[in-house]
């Protein structure tokens, strides 16, 4: 991290944005903020680190009219002791130079022994509360980690299309990813020209967590074998990959198989496995309360739905995922009469 001090922050967001002018950034991105509504406030996720710095200068640079509803979140985890506090610091220092609203948050349950998952899960519920609207600072480089993670954990197509420029929830919240065209060397080059100084993460250089291990080890072995640019590559990869998937919901979109919390097998008849699956994903999201299946009792229940076998299955203590007269419903235990077999997960 260099250590001189930065001219103003309105002046380093000036020069980045000469680096990195609006066609620079995804044109997914650009599209949807072209048209968003000014009623919606925007977020931006800054945990003080190069990606987010570069992100927040950038939307203060390049959207000035949205300056004056535009909130800088930052998440302290309290894992990290005075470090996450002069973080939490220095996020209050930039936000409030440029004249916005800084909001900081702190994880009420951190405890050390906490996982990647559960830290994630706390910042994403943090931002969640704070803003409809969330920007985050994900690049290149982390495009590629995250396919490698979850190739390592059989993801399907909708998982290795993740992270997403432009990410809508149930809800009607939206993430927004625009610097996932670009490089991390090319963020941090940028930066430095521009005279920023930024905050790093000590535990960015350890091996406690699995993306760390993927960043460090995996992906370095993974570009000189390849003999190419492999970062490059897996982002292609993931744009093709969402294209994919957004098909696949079109279509399941078209065939409209469920109503309410009951999945129709008519409209699903003879279409490929892929498509069931994710009508059957859909069907166990309607769900309330929600029912976790274990990756075997999913794909057991998948193979009587893609067949259209009568059948009942275990999904929770409470409630059975019964197949029968070319319906998929859930029913509670004690209202299952007999006329096919049963098997729990």
């Amino acid at each position: 991290m260099p250590s001189r001090r930065p001219p103003p922050w309105p002046a380093v967001a000036a020069q980045l944005a000469a680096a990195f002018p609006l066609g620079c950034l995804d044109p997914a991105v650009t599209a949807w903020a072209a048209r968003a509504s000014r009623r919606r406030k925007w977020t931006v996720g800054f945990s003080g680190g190069a990606d987010s710095l570069a992100l927040l200068l950038l939307l203060w640079a390049h959207w000035p009219a949205r300056r004056p509803d535009l909130r800088v979140l930052h998440f302290d985890h309290r894992l990290r002791g005075a470090a996450a506090r002069a973080d939490a610091a220095f996020a209050r220092r930039v936000g409030e130079s440029l004249g916005l609203e800084v909001v900081v948050g702190r994880w009420a349950k951190a405890h050390a022994a906490a996982s990647e998952a559960e830290a994630r899960a706390a910042r994403l519920a943090f931002f969640a509360v704070h803003g409809r609207v969330l920007w985050l600072g994900h690049q290149q480089d982390d495009v590629a980690e995250t396919l490698l993670m979850r190739l390592a954990r059989g993801s399907g197509s909708a998982g290795l299309a993740a992270p997403r420029p432009v990410q809508c929830w149930a809800d009607g919240r939206v993430t927004l990813r625009p610097l996932l065209g670009l490089r991390k060397n090319e963020i941090v080059a940028a930066l430095r020209a521009a005279g920023a100084v930024w905050r790093e993460d000590a535990t960015n250089t350890g091996d406690r967590f699995f993306r760390n291990r993927i960043r460090r080890a995996v992906v370095p072995a993974w570009q000189r074998a390849a003999g190419r640019d492999a970062v490059a590559g897996a982002a292609r990869t993931r744009r093709l990959l969402e294209e994919d998937d957004a098909a696949l919901e079109a279509w399941l979109d078209a065939l409209d198989p469920l109503r309410g919390t009951v999945l129709a097998l008519a409209p699903l008849a003879g279409k490929p496995r892929a498509l069931v699956r994710r009508a059957l994903h859909r069907w166990l999201l309607r769900l309330r309360p929600a029912t976790a299946l274990s990756s075997q009792a999913f794909e057991d229940l998948l193979d009587c739905v893609f067949a259209g076998k009568p059948t009942r299955r275990s999904l929770d203590a409470n409630r059975l995922a019964v197949v029968r007269g070319g319906e998929l419903r859930a029913v509670e235990n004690r209202k299952i009469r007999g006329g096919f077999p049963r098997r729990a997960n």
